[in-house]
C-alpha cells in the first residue's frame, strides 16, 4: 500500500509544471514525441472501419410492373390481388373461429361459464367502440 501513498495527482502536475518552466532544450522534442506516440497508439487501437468514411450504399431499383401497362391490366391485377386478400382473410377468420370453438369446449369441460364470458366480452367490445354520432363541430 505504501506505493499508492506516494502517488499524488497534485504532485504530478507540480512536477510537470516545474520541468516545463525549467526551459530545457529537450522540452519541445519531448512534447512532439509524446504527442506522436499517443497519436500512433490511438491510430493502432482504432478499428479500420472507423478510420475512413463509410462506403455509400448502392441503390438498386427494381421495377415490379411494366411501365406500359394499360388501365385494364391494372384493374385486372388489382381485382386478382383483392380476391387473394379476401380468401386469406376468410381462412384467417375460419382458423380463429376453430380456435374459439376449441377454447369453448375446453372451458365447458373445466366448468367455466363460457356463454357469460362471451357476453361480457361482447359488452366490453361495444363499450370500447366509438359512438356512431358525428363529432361536434366547432363554430
Amino acid at each position: 500500500m505504501s506505493f499508492w501513498r506516494q502517488i499524488s495527482p497534485r504532485g504530478a502536475v507540480a512536477d510537470l509544471a516545474g520541468v516545463w518552466r525549467s526551459g530545457s532544450e529537450h522540452r519541445w522534442p519531448a512534447l512532439f514525441l509524446a504527442v506522436a506516440a499517443t497519436s500512433a497508439l490511438m491510430y493502432m487501437l482504432l478499428p479500420a472501419s472507423q478510420r475512413v468514411a463509410p462506403e455509400r450504399p448502392r441503390i438498386v431499383y427494381i421495377t415490379s410492373y411494366a411501365p406500359d401497362r394499360t388501365d385494364a391490366e391494372i384493374i385486372s391485377s388489382n381485382q386478382e390481388n383483392q380476391a387473394r386478400k379476401d380468401e386469406f382473410a376468410k381462412r384467417v377468420a375460419e382458423a380463429e373461429e376453430r380456435r374459439k370453438d376449441m377454447y369453448r369446449t375446453l372451458g365447458r369441460a373445466t366448468g367455466v361459464d363460457v356463454d357469460a364470458m362471451e357476453e361480457q366480452i361482447a359488452r366490453d367490445a361495444a363499450a370500447e367502440r366509438p359512438s356512431q354520432s358525428p363529432p361536434p363541430s366547432n363554430p
